[in-house]
């Protein structure tokens, strides 16, 4: 089967990681159940910044933010690498920018994600994916943000939400844990 995989935030903890930054370079002590509560995917307004001032926090940070210490999710890693050993395609689909691609890739293969270089895909916006995703013909794809997955609902790919505060309202098959995804698929093991 083929797989495609968001990156930020579905594989890897990236808002939150960015939420910490955020308090140690604004030396504020904002409590992440603030963060665990937030009904966007922008993180600034626990720390009473607006959205050309977070936008711009964003920015001044994003090398931190990306390329430091951020986490994958428990699992994720190992997920991917069983469904990569039993036979199963794996693409990774993400909007970062362009100019962030090649040390993405790099960063994520480093994580110990098995990444295969023509099956990354970097630099798009939001509702480019959906031509990737299409023209991948893939059968499942995992995503954080609630505009990707709602455009795709009829595409006939499986989608799977990787949950999130901000993305409760929507019906698709849910991610909370990285560890039951296997099961919970019902894929079987060997090649």
């Amino acid at each position: 089967m083929r797989f495609g995989f968001d990156i930020d935030d579905t594989l890897i903890s990236l808002r939150e990681h960015a939420f910490h930054l955020y308090n140690k370079k604004l030396h504020k002590d904002v409590h992440v159940d603030h963060f665990h509560a937030l009904k966007t995917v922008e993180i600034h307004e626990p720390f009473g910044l607006d959205g050309e001032e977070g936008k711009n926090m964003w920015n001044s940070l994003s090398e931190e933010i990306y390329f430091t210490d951020c986490p994958p999710y428990p699992s994720a890693v190992e997920f991917l690498q069983k469904l990569t050993a039993n036979g199963h395609e794996v693409y990774y689909i993400t909007a970062r920018n362009k100019v962030f691609a090649e040390r993405t890739k790099e960063w994520m293969k480093a994580q110990g994600f098995p990444v295969k270089d023509d099956h990354f895909f970097c630099g798009m916006a939001d509702h480019e994916k959906i031509d990737v995703i299409q023209n991948l013909g893939l059968d499942y794809y995992m995503d954080d943000k609630p505009a990707v997955l709602d455009t795709l609902a009829e595409t006939g790919v499986q989608l799977l939400v990787k949950d999130q505060s901000y993305n409760k309202n929507l019906s698709y098959d849910r991610v909370y844990s990285w560890a039951d995804v296997w099961e919970y698929l019902k894929l079987a093991e060997g090649k």
